[in-house]
């Protein structure tokens, strides 16, 4: 999205439904990211409330990934069966019911039952809400719109940590994880102004619906598009989620489930779960290094509104690779400052500063960039689905880390486990440039055409 069509919608030029309708369903993400940061603070407290081992500790914090996990393995058939609107409604449910459970917790099972349960709503809106969006978008500025998830993943995360830091005086862990409730109850209203994808409503026969809501989001060329959503529901009628495995769809298989993978790997949400911990272990206090996010959350946020504004003029190969490179080297310093004595002082700052680093450059290449990509490379009759299976091993590799990070440190050091991410953030780099696609300005039919041509997608 260009700084141009921001203004022109600030103006009032255009038709400002489909940026309407785009930023609510991108609500999804502030439920996906309001829960990634609101543990990473509670978590100083729950200590002081529970005797827990390391493993223990793993658990509760990867709970919602597990439930995750779940939630996306089921989350992209329920939305190619009961439509993208009504799957935003569940979710937001689900995670009302969640939040409750974890705020009223009295032992360590409960809370993670909260947090699982809390899992499976993020595990749909991470589906749901970049699925939503591409198919509701035009071509042109769908890479922004798609990425406004994105934005709210990093606001979500943003707005957890002002939370944090306003209940960390008190230690009122089951008040920072009962507010999640908030966004729930916000993302449930505004599914009230939110049509149903016209790709959707077509596939399942309600083709004037789909007409209507194509001319409210498009200002021409609804008939044409029309005719290529029904040329490709023909041309796919027959495809299944197992054909993802097939020779022609096998290249956007790879790329989904790579960039999954290596989103997760490459440490971010160890950062992002531990952040306050880690900050801690450089001679800051609690609130301090709550505090402290404040500021890394805030970095995130600003970046990821850079990388909207870019991705479709730099396209997101591009993106990528500066993101992915830069990742690689602010955890080359970071594994280096944590391996040298004395870390208060200059190298606390130094090892503050690389977080914050990193979380930038996570925040203009995979953190956007892997969502909008696995929106626009698949077929429509799997693209929930696929989503799904994507999805899931996303969070698989999130659950692993997250379960694995506290383990890690405690058995090999945090700056051998800095570089171990760094080392997976190298391999990530090179995979980007090998395998990934530029689908910047393209329809989701011509990217379609493309693998139905046997044409290789790194092309």
């Amino acid at each position: 999205m260009s700084t141009a069509t921001i203004r022109n919608v600030l103006r009032g030029d255009g038709d400002r439904f489909v940026y309407i309708v785009s930023a609510l369903a991108a609500l999804n993400g502030l439920l996906f990211g309001f829960d990634t940061g609101i543990i990473s603070g509670a978590f100083l407290f729950i200590q002081d409330s529970f005797v827990m081992s390391p493993l223990v500790e793993g658990i509760i914090v990867s709970g919602a990934m597990a439930g995750a996990a779940a939630g996306a393995a089921v989350g992209g058939q329920l939305a190619d069966r009961l439509g993208r609107r009504r799957l935003i409604l569940i979710a937001a449910i689900v995670f009302f019911v969640g939040s409750f459970t974890m705020a009223v917790a009295p032992t360590v099972p409960v809370l993670v039952a909260g947090r699982l349960i809390d899992g499976v709503a993020i595990g749909f809106a991470s589906i749901v809400g970049p699925l939503y969006i591409s198919e509701i978008a035009p071509p042109e500025i769908r890479g922004g719109l798609t990425s406004l998830n994105q934005l709210m993943v990093t606001t979500g995360i943003l707005l957890s940590y002002f939370v944090n830091y306003a209940f960390a005086d008190a230690g009122a862990w089951r008040w920072m994880l009962g507010a999640g409730m908030v966004p729930a109850v916000v993302l449930a209203i505004g599914i009230l102004k939110m049509p149903e994808s016209p790709r959707w409503l077509f596939e399942h026969g309600r083709t004037d619906e789909a007409r209507a809501v194509l001319k409210r989001t498009r200002s021409g060329g609804v008939e044409q598009e029309l005719d290529e959503i029904q040329e490709t529901v023909e041309t796919q009628s027959e495809t299944g989620i197992w054909d993802l495995l097939a020779p022609w769809l096998r290249p956007a298989l790879v790329v989904g489930l790579g960039l999954a993978v290596f989103q997760q790997i490459t440490g971010i949400n160890a950062v992002i779960y531990y952040a306050p911990t880690i900050l801690e272990s450089t001679g800051l206090g609690n609130v301090a290094s709550i505090l402290a996010t404040v500021g890394i959350g805030t970095i995130n946020v600003v970046m990821t509104v850079v990388a909207i504004m870019l991705v479709d003029r730099v396209g997101r190969r591009r993106l990528l690779l500066v993101g992915v490179g830069g990742m690689v080297a602010t955890l080359a310093v970071l594994g280096t400052v944590f391996y040298l004595p004395g870390l208060e002082g200059g190298l606390g700052i130094i090892a503050t500063i690389s977080l914050m680093l990193f979380v930038s450059f996570f925040a203009i290449g995979l953190g956007p960039v892997f969502w909008l990509l696995i929106s626009e490379i698949y077929p429509l009759s799997v693209r929930g689905s696929a989503m799904g299976l994507v999805t899931v091993a996303n969070w698989g590799a999130n659950l692993l880390v997250s379960l694995t990070f506290p383990v890690l440190t405690d058995g090999v050091g945090t700056s051998a486990t800095f570089w171990l991410f760094g080392l997976c953030s190298l391999a990530g780099l090179v995979f980007v440039y090998r395998y990934v696609p530029e689908t910047k300005g393209r329809t989701l039919e011509a990217i379609e055409d493309d693998l139905r041509q046997n044409i290789s997608l790194a092309d």
